[in-house]
């Protein structure tokens, strides 16, 4: 029984790899058609659509409900985080980047989230923690150069900028997320809900509304919003739900990246920098280095 659930784990798993190894390419094809700010507007209106769709079928609109007279106030600041500005910051940086460094410095955050838990939650800070932080660190320092450490001269950036923002605000989102006991659909519905509002009043104020996408726009946004911000979250705690062994499952997302170069290259027609691979390897390397110090289930 344990057997057949670990391989329906590992299926749901590979789904939700395979699906996230797009979405780089998926961002940077849709940003030829929308600014980041209207590709966030039309990807949040299809992940809310959807959250509330399974909530409805599922008939838990009112455990939405209840989680936000629960905490309002977290509700709120959550849904600020993400989706509005993570994602509003992660557009920016792959508009000014090409998709293979933006993606490969996104993939920094987690040694971001093991440091930033000294501070916010009390924890002790490992000397793992800091030779991770060192090899990630150092890898962004190689997209940022494009391989030319001794110049310290930078290709982008506004745009590295964006792209470590990024990661800070993905990792403080998933930190404060652990003060909200909550299940993760009516949780993701109502932050996107939240999201979808602050986005609209933003267009409203500072960007004069929204443009209307095209057809190849508005299916990139469609795209952005069902399969990295909707379908794909949920295949993935389906697999770490059936999981007999956890690491086993959370070891496969370390295929996205190669995966998402493949495809980087084929779809967007990028040459893949020596300097992308380099700091592609000491990035995962660092990630490597923080999960084997830890327990593995």
């Amino acid at each position: 029984m344990k057997s057949n659930a670990q391989k329906e784990a590992i299926l749901y798993a590979l789904a939700a790899v395979g699906l996230w190894s797009t979405v780089a390419s998926a961002f940077k094809i849709s940003l030829r058609y929308l600014s980041p700010e209207s590709l966030l507007f039309y990807a949040d209106l299809s992940s809310l659509t959807l959250f509330g769709w399974l909530l409805w079928r599922q008939r838990r609109l009112a455990e939405a409900w209840e989680l936000f007279r629960q905490y309002p106030g977290w509700i709120l600041f959550l849904g600020a985080i993400n989706p509005f500005i993570y994602y509003l910051t992660l557009f920016h940086a792959y508009d000014q980047l090409p998709a293979q460094e933006a993606q490969a410095i996104n993939y920094s955050w987690g040694v971001l989230l093991a440091l930033l838990s000294v501070p916010i939650l009390g924890q002790k800070l490992r000397r793992r923690d800091l030779l991770a932080g060192l090899l990630c660190y150092g890898g962004v320092l190689v997209i940022a150069t494009r391989g030319d450490l001794l110049s310290l001269r930078f290709h982008n950036l506004s745009g590295v900028l964006y792209a470590l923002a990024s990661t800070l605000l993905w990792a403080l989102y998933w930190l404060f997320n652990t003060r909200i006991k909550a299940e993760p659909l009516p949780l993701l519905f109502l932050n996107f809900l939240v999201g979808t509002l602050l986005l609209s009043l933003y267009l409203l104020l500072f960007k004069e509304g929204v443009e209307f996408p095209s057809l190849t726009g508005a299916f990139g946004a469609l795209y952005v919003g069902l399969f990295e911000m909707g379908i794909t979250f949920l295949l993935w705690l389906k697999a770490l739900k059936l999981a007999h062994r956890t690491a086993t499952v959370s070891n496969l997302i370390y295929l996205s990246p190669f995966l998402s170069l493949i495809l980087i290259h084929l779809l967007v027609g990028e040459p893949i920098y020596d300097s992308t691979l380099a700091a592609l390897v000491l990035i995962l390397g660092g990630l490597w280095v923080q999960k084997a110090g830890g327990k593995t289930t």
